[in-house]
């Protein structure tokens, strides 16, 4: 097998990069449109530059390095910014999936596509693969057109959901909802988190080992890969505080009306994962797993 991760900088690219350079039979290609942030950690991963919204540079290198497999994290995540920039949304989450489904399907690539669960309106968690969408802001819209585009192809294809992604990254630059509280915590700092919305937060190790399992497997279809445990973001960072020995009382509950933010959030999302777990082997950690894991990891 030769896999091809795209935004191998990001938290789930790196996850799979570590993750996939101990596999046996496993030769891995990290790409990324900026520069190598993991030359210093796997001096013996290849890397090349590759910016997924340029078609010919997606062909060139498809075409160059003719992977068996392909897995695209590449994408525009940051909700707010893709609602007050919705042309470089489209660009990254749509136009770029067009290039590199394309790409896939024309060299017999198997493509696992990471997709959100911000493509639902968040009225009835958790949620089936069989779910109907109903996005309720842009970044969730340009997901669901980017996931219909993948179910088109007439290439080999996995679509891979997930929710509130967290973990430590290398070189890093934006945060999580568990780095996040145990850093405010520590330095002291009020925070106010909502208790009126719902997630099945995802550690990004598991991520990576349900991507890697659906490359290994080569399977089709769409597959949602999450924690089984359904909590509020306030929830989440009271056992954040816990597990580190931090202040509770730091921690404001509020509702999502408190915060002015450009895009709105589906309010009850989170995933059933018994499809993963029986078809894949998928076994996530819990939280507290993930936080403890965390703690090892950073201090």
């Amino acid at each position: 097998m030769k896999i091809l991760i795209t935004g191998s900088n990001g938290l789930l690219g790196q996850k799979l990069v570590a993750l996939l350079r101990q596999q046996v039979g496993v030769e891995v290609v990290a790409t990324s449109r900026g520069a190598n942030k993991l030359a210093g950690l796997y001096p013996d991963v290849r890397f090349e530059v590759l910016d997924v919204t340029d078609a010919a540079q997606v062909r060139q290198v498809l075409a160059q390095e003719q992977p068996t497999h392909l897995i695209h994290t590449a994408a525009m995540t940051n909700v707010d910014e893709c609602e007050l920039n919705q042309e470089d949304c489209w660009q990254q989450n749509v136009t770029a999936v067009a290039h590199v489904a394309t790409a896939c399907a024309q060299h017999d690539i198997h493509l696992t596509h990471l997709s959100t669960d911000f493509i639902f309106s968040g009225e009835a968690g958790p949620l089936t693969e069989a779910a109907e969408p109903g996005p309720v802001n842009f970044y969730g819209h340009s997901k669901l057109a980017a996931e219909r585009l993948v179910q088109a192809s007439p290439g080999r294809w996995a679509i891979a959901r997930t929710v509130l992604v967290y973990g430590v990254a290398h070189e890093y630059g934006r945060t999580n909802i568990v780095v996040w509280v145990r850093d405010a915590l520590r330095a002291g700092k009020s925070i106010k988190v909502v208790d009126d919305q719902w997630r099945t937060p995802t550690l990004a190790e598991d991520l990576a080992q349900g991507c890697w399992l659906l490359a290994r497997q080569g399977a089709q279809g769409i597959y949602h890969l999450s924690s089984d445990e359904l909590l509020t973001p306030y929830a989440m960072a009271l056992r954040v505080a816990d597990y580190f020995g931090l202040d509770q009382s730091l921690i404001e509950k509020v509702t999502a009306s408190t915060f002015s933010q450009p895009a709105r959030r589906p309010s009850r999302t989170g995933f059933y994962i018994d499809k993963a777990r029986r078809e894949l082997g998928f076994q996530p950690h819990t939280f507290a797993e993930g936080i403890a894991l965390i703690g090892e990891q950073s201090n």
